[in-house]
C-alpha cells in the first residue's frame, strides 16, 4: 500500500489530507470485506452497478444534470453514451475472470492468480459526468477493489446523483448499505485541487482522465498511476474513398454529444483531387465551409485571449455561429462548421483541438502528403491518440498497415465514425473504454483502451520444469556465420 508524500510537488494540505486519509481508511474496510467475494458475487457487483446507470429513468435524470450542471454536450446523446459504453463494458467483462485463477500454463509451470490493488483513484472530467465515472467504477469492483471518484467541480452533482443510484442497487442485490457506500465514495464538495491531488497520494492506483493537468499530476503523486493524452484527432479521405459515407460518418463523429470526446475529429486530411466534391458531400451531411472572413471572426471568439473559450467549448454548431455573429442562413441549420487551413501550431489554433462541431480541413496531395500533414498536426498536439482512414475497402488494409507503422498513433480507425468506434464499437473489436492511452507519443505508460487489467495485480506460482537451457550455437549460430566470432 502506498503512503503520502510531502515533498511531491502537488497542490494540497494538511485539512485536505486528513479529509481523503478518512475516506481511505473506510474504503480499504470495505475493500477487504470483499476481498473473498467468488467471481460471481463480483460479477453481481458489476451488473449491479451497469443497471444504476443504464436504467432508462436515472440515466435520463444523469444525462440531463450533466448537460445542466456542465453546460457541454446534448442531453440525447449522453443518454446515448450512458447506454452504449456501459452496455459495451458489461459484455467486455461477462467472460473475464478476475478472482483465483486466470491463467494455468502446464507446460511453463506457471500459474497466475488475478488480485485487487486495493483503493482506487477515479479522476474524472467534465465532459463525461456521468459514462466516464461508471466506467472506472465498473472496473474497479470487478477486480475486486474500492474506488474514490474524483470528478470536476462541474461533474460533483451528476457524480453525487450516479453514486446514489449504484449504492441503491448494491443495496437492493444484499449488499450492506455502509459497506457499498465505503466501496464507492466520491471527494466530499467544493471539490478542489487539494483534495483532489490528496486522494492521488493516498491511494493505491490513480486512474486519471481529462485534463492534462490532472494526468500530469497523477504522474507526480507518487502512487502508481495510468493517465490518459490528449485527443486532437485527424481523419485521412483517401482518393479512393466512398465520399458520402465518409462526410456521414465523419459528421456523426464530429457532432455526437457536441464533439466534447477526446476521441472526436478535429481535423480532416482530403486528397486534393477530390476535396471539393468532399465538401459538396459534407455541405449535403450538415456542414458549413466558413470563408476567410468568417474564419477570422471564430478564431477571435474561440480564442479570445490565446486559449480555448469556455463560452464555445460542447456547443452546437448553429449556438456558436450565432455567438460568433456568422450572419448566413445557413449557419441556423448548420451541424458543423468548416474551415480550411494550411499551418499548423500555435499560430494556427485550428490546427488543435477544439471540443466543439467545428472541423478543419487539409488538402493533400496524396498519400504520403496527408502522412506528413497528420505528422505535422500530432507534432503540435494529439500524439498517440489514433487517426481515421476513409479509403476503398479493398485498399484499405495496406494503406492502414502503413499508418501503424509510421505515424505515431495508438489505434488506426477504418472507415468508422472515429468517436463511436476509438473506445470500443459493437462493430469492432476495441474495448469499450472512455480512457484512451496513448503510450510514449502522449506521455502515457500504456497505448491501449484502458480497462480491467489495469486494476489488477497479477500473483504467479512458478512450478520447477525440465530444463531447457540452449546451446550457444542455438543463439549466435546465424550470427558467427554472418559477422564471425
Amino acid at each position: 500500500m502506498q503512503t503520502p508524500s510531502a515533498n511531491l510537488p502537488l497542490r494540497t494540505d494538511d485539512d485536505a489530507m486528513a479529509q481523503v486519509a478518512a475516506l481511505v481508511a473506510r474504503a480499504r474496510q470495505a475493500q477487504q470485506a470483499i476481498d473473498h467475494y467468488t467471481q460471481a458475487q463480483v460479477d453481481d457487483l458489476v451488473a449491479a452497478c451497469g443497471w444504476a446507470i443504464m436504467e432508462p429513468e436515472r440515466n435520463r435524470k444523469l444525462a440531463e444534470l450533466a448537460v445542466r450542471d456542465t453546460g457541454l454536450g446534448n442531453v440525447d446523446d449522453k443518454i446515448t453514451k450512458n447506454h452504449r459504453k456501459t452496455l459495451g463494458l458489461l459484455r467486455d467483462l461477462q467472460q473475464a475472470r478476475t478472482v483465483g485463477v486466470v491463467s494455468e500454463d502446464s507446460e511453463r509451470g506457471v500459474i497466475e492468480f488475478a488480485r485487487p490493488v486495493g483503493v482506487v483513484a477515479a479522476i474524472t472530467p467534465s465532459t463525461n459526468p456521468g459514462a466516464t465515472p461508471a466506467n472506472k467504477i465498473i472496473n474497479a469492483l470487478k477486480c475486486r477493489n474500492a474506488v474514490i471518484v474524483a470528478p470536476s467541480p462541474k461533474g460533483v452533482g451528476t457524480c453525487a446523483m450516479l453514486l446514489g443510484f449504484i449504492h441503491d442497487e448494491l443495496e437492493r442485490i444484499g449488499v450492506d448499505r455502509g459497506l457499498a457506500e465505503g466501496l464507492v465514495q466520491m471527494l466530499p464538495t467544493p471539490v478542489s485541487k487539494a483534495l483532489t491531488h490528496a486522494l492521488m497520494m493516498q491511494a493505491d492506483l490513480v486512474v486519471a482522465t481529462g485534463s492534462q493537468a490532472n494526468v500530469r499530476a497523477a504522474y507526480l503523486s507518487g502512487t502508481p498511476a495510468f493517465g490518459v493524452g490528449a485527443g486532437n484527432v485527424a481523419s485521412i479521405v483517401d482518393a479512393s474513398a466512398d465520399l458520402a459515407a465518409a462526410a456521414e460518418r465523419i459528421m456523426l463523429s464530429k457532432t455526437f454529444d457536441n464533439a466534447t470526446s477526446c476521441s472526436s475529429e478535429n481535423s480532416v486530411i482530403v486528397d486534393e483531387s477530390v476535396a471539393d466534391r468532399f465538401i459538396e458531400a459534407f455541405s449535403k451531411a450538415g456542414g458549413v465551409l466558413l470563408t476567410a472572413e468568417e474564419k477570422s471572426a471564430l478564431q477571435a471568439a474561440m480564442w479570445p485571449e490565446g486559449r480555448l473559450s469556455g463560452a464555445i467549448t460542447g456547443k452546437s454548431a448553429d449556438v456558436i455561429a450565432a455567438q460568433v455573429g456568422l450572419q448566413r442562413p445557413a449557419f441556423a441549420q448548420a451541424r458543423a462548421l468548416v474551415v480550411e487551413e494550411d499551418g499548423f501550431g500555435p499560430d494556427h489554433p485550428f490546427s488543435g483541438e477544439k471540443l466543439s462541431p467545428v472541423l478543419t480541413m487539409y488538402r493533400s496531395r496524396g498519400r504520403e502528403d496527408a502522412v506528413r500533414i497528420v505528422n505535422a498536426i500530432y507534432a503540435f498536439q494529439g500524439a498517440g491518440h489514433s487517426v481515421g482512414l476513409h479509403i476503398d475497402p479493398e485498399q484499405a488494409s495496406a494503406h492502414a498497415r502503413h499508418l501503424a507503422e509510421v505515424l505515431p498513433v495508438a489505434r488506426v480507425i477504418v472507415n468508422q465514425p472515429h468517436t463511436v468506434a476509438t473506445g470500443g464499437s459493437f462493430e469492432n473489436g476495441l474495448p469499450f473504454s472512455l480512457s484512451m492511452g496513448c503510450g510514449t507519443w502522449g506521455g502515457n505508460n500504456f497505448s491501449s483502451n484502458m480497462d480491467y487489467r489495469q486494476y489488477l495485480n497479477i500473483t504467479r506460482v512458478a512450478f520447477p520444469i525440465p530444463g531447457s537451457m540452449p546451446a550457444e550455437a542455438q543463439i549466435f549460430g546465424s550470427f558467427f556465420e554472418r559477422f564471425g566470432r
